[in-house]
């Protein structure tokens, strides 16, 4: 079983239009909603492969109860810790070529019984000694910043492999608490290491010095360019072209749940990655949200080496 600990999820609007241009009336020609949050889009994901997986999460207001209904309509299994505050509403605007422009809310302020709680209910899964734990996504307004770095204390404990898939001082604190997993796209990444990274070089260079100082796995998402898996032992680069894509909205989140379902089930991290790019990829060719499913995957060519072009500019 995989768990995810989301602590700002959403309700996921997703309009598509023909060309967003700034100041007009937009006429839809397609709508949807899902349920979101990183971590609910990666149970999402494992549900629509039939994985064993189960969404830890807040929830409240009304938005809450539309993302309850819509995560029960998905067959999700999830524990909800009951808010006080409404959870937040996305929107994300698509056009034909698969541009996505996104709006997201802040989410609401959790007291400090309902963090705790939230917390516990993570907790609480360890003595099931799933396969994975993942902290996934943003914190809500007033979270301390430590919030997945005590995630990673909790799971080490409790002797349970832990991802965080998080940005800005989240996952800074995070890194220093030592994950076996982390999976930043390359904005989140040199956020990290505070500088730019122009190029696969540097994303290895960086990477190699985050698993030096104590992350065991770092898989960093590049868009077009794949993903590249770096560990002490393994360098690894993966793409997938997508000759249609349709929305890149939670491509990443499906990404990561295809390697840690792989990962989970025995295979090599380079056999993961190989996996985790082809459901990101799948993912990029659905509308709105969507994740993607095994025929959805079936599709995907992957090509993988472990001698990448280390010259390849991430700037164009």
């Amino acid at each position: 079983m995989i768990v995810t600990l989301t602590p700002n999820p959403s309700v996921d609007r997703t309009v598509s239009i023909t060309d967003l241009q700034r100041g007009e009336v937009h006429r839809a020609t397609a709508t949807r909603i899902d349920p979101g949050g990183k971590g609910v889009n990666i149970s999402r994901a494992l549900t629509a492969h039939e994985a064993r997986t189960l969404a830890v999460l807040p929830a409240g207001g009304p938005e809450g109860r539309l993302l309850a209904d819509l995560l029960a309509e998905a067959g999700i299994a999830v524990n909800i810790v009951p808010i006080a505050g409404s959870i937040r509403s996305n929107l994300a605007l698509v056009e034909p070529d698969g541009t996505t422009t996104k709006n997201t809310d802040p989410g609401p302020v959790l007291s400090v019984s309902e963090l705790e709680s939230l917390l516990a209910g993570a907790q609480a899964t360890l003595a099931e000694h799933p396969s994975w734990m993942v902290g996934s996504g943003s914190l809500p307004p007033g979270v301390d910043d430590d919030l997945y770095a005590e995630l990673v204390r909790r799971c080490r404990e409790a002797g349970v492999r832990v991802a965080i898939d998080g940005s800005g001082p989240s996952l800074r604190h995070a890194v220093a608490a030592g994950p076996d997993l982390i999976k930043p796209n390359l904005e989140e990444l040199e956020e990290l290491v505070d500088r730019p990274l122009n190029t696969l070089s540097d994303v290895l260079t960086a990477s190699v010095d985050l698993v030096t100082h104590g992350v065991t796995t770092v898989v960093v998402s590049l868009g077009r360019h794949g993903a590249l898996l770096v560990t002490a032992s393994e360098t690894a680069l993966a793409v997938a072209p997508v000759p249609s894509p349709q929305s890149t909205v939670g491509a990443g989140d499906a990404l990561l749940a295809g390697y840690l379902y792989a990962s989970g089930g025995g295979s090599t991290a380079v056999d993961a990655l190989r996996t985790g790019v082809a459901w990101g990829a799948a993912a990029v060719s659905c509308p709105g949200s969507r994740m993607p499913t095994p025929a959805d995957v079936a599709g995907i060519q992957v090509s993988l080496t472990r001698d990448p072009d280390l010259t390849l500019s991430l700037t164009s």
